[in-house]
């Protein structure tokens, strides 16, 4: 069996999905060739990688992207070269992951997917395969994408153009996305799921698979991380995020660390950028050390993540998987991830029963480390994997 995956990159976390599928499915027999177009970000290339285009022709297809509001709509000459290689290669599935953000013309590769007998697999890691833009809809209680999107409050946000083209997009993405043969969506969350039944999309099956972590690094460890930062005597309250912002909720943890008892500490890990800081928090720029993100998890007394938008976030997995409960808001997939022994979930932006319940996972430890490892266990990446590799397999 012969595997083309697609996404907007290889590194970063879809990049890393479908970088341990290919080495799963190579275990397996299965040969699994990973595309993705040419960046600044991009990881070292390993063996089966396709490039699609190069940086200097993406950046052209963004900036024409920008100025019009017709993202996907260009880079042509890196598609038609792509999809060559895909006639070579003669593929038996083809498994699409992000698609946004100006790197392959979709109406080249969905004609390409309709006219030929390749079975599809599309895994949607967020909403913007069902809307004119967007890959997140939540903050601004927005439901256009059912019917037609149109009068878009975020255009100017990711993936950003200077006009409002969403209503266009709407309905050009609905023609491009329907009425292909053999397409089996899987969304990472029941949430996502029951969403994408809601919109033009509804034709297809769409299986749930939960994204997966490495229990073997994430598990608990010892940690000398209290003791590094000097505050052997203070319980921590943890954070973790790729890039904070309203969106992670960063503004619920300046109002905490003004109004938590002096013997807890909030850490948050990830990037502030040029945010405000608050004084009474320690700041852990992003690491790419997973076996120091561990210590950190280990060593809190609860993790807290005030997401206002989400679709699955690993990082509650990491959480329960190093044994520190999770306290998240009821938002997207997040609140799928802990169960009543593991953690619990608050109503968005309920910011007094956030604090209490915080307070008191500190104080009175309701929720045991055996238990929130064992929860983990229902997320591992190995279950992740076999789910792809027998979702391969049936189609």
């Amino acid at each position: 069996m012969v595997v083309v995956s697609i996404n907007l990159g290889n590194a970063g976390s879809t990049g890393g999905i479908a970088r341990n599928i290919k080495q799963y499915a190579k275990k397996e027999g299965i040969t699994v060739y990973t595309a993705y177009p040419d960046s600044t970000s991009t990881r070292p290339r390993e063996e089966n990688d396709i490039v699609i285009g190069n940086n200097g022709l993406r950046k052209i297809s963004r900036k024409m992207a920008y100025f019009t509001g017709l993202n996907g709509c260009f880079s042509v000459i890196s598609t038609r070269i792509f999809i060559k290689k895909l006639d070579h290669l003669s593929p038996d599935i083809i498994h699409l992951h992000n698609l946004h953000h100006s790197y392959i013309n979709l109406p080249i590769l969905f004609n390409y997917l309709k006219g030929s007998n390749v079975k599809v697999v599309w895994t949607l890691h967020d909403c913007w395969a069902f809307t004119g833009q967007c890959p997140h809809f939540t903050m601004v209680k927005c439901e256009r994408w059912k019917t037609g999107c149109h009068d878009c409050p975020q255009y100017h946000l990711y993936p950003e153009a200077r006009i409002d083209k969403t209503a266009l997009m709407w309905r050009k993405k609905k023609e491009w996305f329907s009425g292909i043969d053999n397409l089996h969506i899987v969304t990472p969350s029941q949430w996502l799921a029951d969403l994408t039944k809601q919109s033009y999309l509804a034709e297809y099956d769409v299986e749930v698979i939960n994204n997966g972590i490495d229990t073997e690094v994430f598990r608990p460890v010892e940690s000398g991380f209290k003791a590094k930062h000097n505050i052997q005597d203070k319980k921590i309250i943890l954070g973790v995020a790729f890039g904070w912002g309203e969106r992670k909720g960063y503004d619920i943890f300046l109002k905490l660390a003004d109004d938590l008892p002096d013997d807890i500490k909030i850490v948050l890990v990830g990037n502030v950028g040029t945010l405000p800081r608050n004084e009474k928090i320690i700041y852990i720029n992003r690491t790419h050390d997973q076996k120091e993100l561990a210590e950190i998890y280990s060593c809190a007394e609860v993790l807290a993540n005030p997401t206002r938008e989400e679709n699955f976030p690993t990082v509650n997995i990491e959480s329960l998987a190093c044994g520190t409960p999770v306290i998240t808001f009821r938002t997207g997939g997040s609140p799928e991830i802990p169960d009543n022994q593991s953690g619990c979930v608050v109503n968005v932006d309920d910011y007094d029963d956030f604090k209490k319940k915080l307070i008191k996972c500190v104080e009175e430890h309701p929720y045991s480390e055996d238990n929130c490892v064992k929860r983990a266990q229902s997320f591992t990446v190995e279950n992740m994997l076999k789910n792809y590799i027998d979702l391969y397999t049936s189609i």
